[in-house]
């Protein structure tokens, strides 16, 4: 069954938009007109103001005042010049909504969370009639998840969070549907799914906007196009989908150039391998973890080694952040199995073991408060804490400096991470979780929702990092994440190790 879902006919005017957060400029002089009906695709690269666009649509943040600047909304007859009289015709998906339920601690049940799409609440206040269950157990078999609404959310993927999330902004019907990077984290069956349900909005004559790096998340039934350079639209008009994934393929194909090129020169360099111990960093025997009374590990078993680049993948659910998160210590292994860790005996404590570990994770970006410097959240990362609990000293911004520009974000060591766009906070948090100059990376997603610039640089950092006598384990669904010399690759289903190779 298909469900009806728009609420009436929203439109939205720009007009000579000017955005500064900090009196640092973030959007320049926009002009811009959403009708109703259009669905919208917005490109640019990473920190050329995608996200903060969006959010200046919805009326999650406000423009700088200025004498020609108009924010103009019409809808069911009446127009008005402020979005507080609309904002429920907005529903928005993306990272930072979904970061919150982590943040802070937000565990209900999938079913619960569509629930609050209903009433429009952040937490379940309503007590769900039997219509609502209905609805909501329709709305999660429309987005291909109905065996999950029992589930507490924080015990799903990254990938069932974000359909849990896109049901319940389909159930607040919403005249305009703000979509940011909404496929990110989505395993190849879910994304296919998704795409199917993008296009059959077209039939209802939806309005979306859709914020997006990536050519295979365009679909068909878009109208217009957005692009935008450093704060400013460059291009804007009717476009047609083709056209747009030809160009970001091309933009894709050309950044993956560019990395295969330095990577050969990185080969062919001499790498200066540091002196480290043959012994496991890692190790797990017959381990098995649960969450929430739910099995999420099946006897698994592995060892990592210096100089080893493994590859986790699975489809959503698979217990590819499981298997991460239970490596770094957040989860503990069942009796019956066990995890060895370099250099951690009895009465040391897990914290000196966090501190030799580049963690990179959804759940992390979450974890950092948006009002500290970006130096100051690298600097944490010395201590594996969120935050300092004391000033940080002379040494610690001496290191969180070279970190931050080693991954060539130094310029943004004064901005708060509530200024930075989603590609320039990865970086910040790559120089976080590498000022402790790591012997083992655990990175989770740690490329979605970035450009194809971005990733390509950040891969090869990786790269180097392993041929220098680190380790890395990532978990992604994207074979374009891979790097060229992959050492093994564990393939999981249901928790338990469906496929283990050993590459080379």
């Amino acid at each position: 069954m298909r469900i009806r879902l728009t609420s009436g006919l929203l439109q939205v005017d720009l007009r000579h938009i000017d955005l500064d957060r900090n009196g640092r400029a973030v959007l320049r002089d926009i002009n811009w007109t959403v009708e109703p009906g259009q669905r919208w695709v917005v490109t640019g690269a990473n920190g050329a103001g995608k996200t903060q666009l969006l959010k200046l649509v919805s009326g999650a943040v406000w423009p700088t005042p200025g004498k020609r600047g108009l924010r103009q909304y019409r809808w069911h007859g009446e127009t008005y010049n402020t979005p507080i009289e609309v904002l429920d015709a907005f529903a928005y998906i993306g990272a930072e909504r979904q970061d919150r339920y982590e943040r802070y601690n937000w565990n209900f049940s999938a079913r619960a969370i569509v629930g609050t799409g209903l009433y429009r609440t952040d937490i379940p206040l309503n007590k769900l009639t039997r219509d609502d269950r209905l609805r909501i157990d329709q709305l999660l078999a429309q987005v291909g998840i109905a065996a999950l609404s029992k589930r507490r959310f924080l015990t799903l993927s990254y990938g069932e969070r974000r359909l849990v999330l896109l049901a319940r902004a389909l159930a607040m019907r919403p005249s305009i549907l703000l979509l940011d990077e909404a496929a990110t984290g989505l395993d190849a069956a879910h994304h296919e799914q998704w795409r199917r349900w993008l296009e059959s909005t077209a039939d209802d004559n939806w309005t979306w906007i859709l914020a997006s790096h990536h050519a295979q998340d365009i679909p068909d039934c878009m109208t217009h196009e957005l692009v935008l350079d450093q704060g400013r639209v460059v291009d804007s008009g009717r476009a047609a989908a083709v056209t747009v994934r030809r160009r970001l393929t091309a933009q894709a194909t050309a950044s993956d150039r560019n990395f295969n090129r330095h990577a050969r020169r990185a080969r062919r360099a001499t790498i200066v391998r540091r002196a480290v111990s043959t012994e496991a960093i890692v190790s797990l025997q017959n381990a098995s973890v649960y969450l929430d009374g739910h099995q999420a590990l099946k006897d698994v078993s592995l060892a990592v080694n210096p100089g080893e680049f493994w590859i986790v993948t699975g489809a959503n659910g698979s217990g590819k952040t499981t298997l991460l998160r239970t490596l770094y210590g957040d989860h503990g292994v069942a009796v019956g199995g066990s995890i060895v860790r370099l250099g951690i005996e009895s009465g040391v404590p897990l914290e000196e073991f966090k501190r030799r570990v580049a963690y990179i994770a959804p759940h992390l970006q979450s974890d950092q408060p948006r009002s500290l410097p970006a130096i100051e959240v690298v600097a944490s990362g010395r201590y594996a804490s969120v935050g300092l609990n004391e000033s940080a000293t002379a040494l610690d911004r001496r290191e969180a400096v070279r970190a931050l520009e080693s991954f060539a974000v130094a310029h943004l060591q004064g901005y708060l991470l509530a200024e930075l766009s989603y590609g320039q906070l990865r970086r910040v948090l790559f120089a976080r979780a590498w000022v402790g100059r790591p012997q083992l990376a655990l990175l989770d997603e740690p490329f979605a929702g970035l450009e194809s610039g971005t990733r390509s640089d950040l891969l090869g950092r990786m790269e180097r990092f392993v041929a220098e006598g680190g380790a890395c384990i990532l978990a992604t669904h994207n074979r374009l994440e891979w790097p060229h010399r992959v050492t093994h690759r564990l393939e999981l289903h249901g928790g338990r190790v469906r496929r283990y190779d050993v590459l080379s």
